[in-house]
């Protein structure tokens, strides 16, 4: 094993968010998938780096593509694409392998870490398009107006406002209506990808085909079919996702409930 950054609290999180979505497995194997998200984890750091310094050459040699076309259809509408995703173990590295054959945007969130989000961001423009920050959303409206792609991953739980109460793995889950709201203002197409770890140590970057009748007017049910997308990546490789955030944390009853 690599390391082991799922520390206490951390690790705690994980574990709790691992037994909501899979009460049906036995303590054993909620905690072996704990035991390989953490080596993912560890995995993650080095490919961060790699990412972010790696040539261009030897990261094409450890990626291959499927569904690429999907984004190239998107594009011919000519409104931009949503390139929607999930926060995976493999995150990093998927937008910067995506980005040796579609130019893409990024939206981020600013890290606490004053030093580190500087790195970061230097790391991510040198190789990205650019960057859209995440409390910015006119500045990502901009971007597909110019009918580019745009990164984006909406699974994380950002409170009440602006979220409805899908459900992810069948537990209540605040997830922002974001995705609806600027696929209607813009007009962008929405394409679901999914970056994959193997075991040899490639990627596999998988594009779906883009979601049609999209925004449907109905905020919950397309919050809903996002979180069904991304659960289902998760359900193919469960030790690849980043299961350390709070996802949960928001419910119709309060904060924090679930990780007391």
């Amino acid at each position: 094993m690599i390391m082991r950054p799922f520390l206490g609290k951390r690790i705690a999180i994980a574990r709790r968010n691992l037994a909501l979505c899979f009460p049906e497995w036995t303590p054993q194997q909620r905690d072996d998938v704990l035991a390989e998200n953490s080596r993912m984890a560890g995995i993650m750091i080095i490919d961060m780096a790699i990412s972010w310094w790696g040539s261009e050459q030897d990261l094409r040699k450890r990626v291959k593509f499927e569904g690429l076309a999907h984004i190239e259809k998107a594009l011919q509408q000519g409104k931009g694409v949503i390139l929607l995703t999930g926060h995976f173990t493999s995150l990093e590295m998927g937008g910067r392998l995506m980005a040796l054959e579609v130019p893409i945007y990024a939206m981020f969130r600013p890290m606490k870490n004053a030093l580190f989000n500087a790195v970061m961001v230097a790391a991510r423009e040198r190789c990205l398009k650019g960057l859209v920050p995440q409390d910015k959303p006119r500045s990502m409206l901009q971007v597909l107006k110019k009918n580019a792609v745009v990164w984006y991953a909406p699974d994380q739980d950002y409170g009440s406002r602006h979220s409805v109460q899908a459900t992810f793995f069948g537990v209540p889950a605040a997830t922002v209506t974001a995705t609806s709201k600027m696929a209607k203002l813009s007009g962008a197409i929405i394409v679901p990808f999914i970056p994959r770890r193997e075991k040899d140590g490639s990627h596999t970057i998988t594009v779906l085909p883009a979601l049609s009748d999209f925004p449907s007017g109905d905020d919950l049910a397309d919050a809903q079919r996002i979180n069904g997308i991304i659960e289902q990546a998760i359900r193919e490789m469960p030790a690849q996702y980043f299961w350390v955030h709070r996802r949960f944390k928001t419910q119709p009853e309060g904060k924090g409930l679930f990780y007391k």
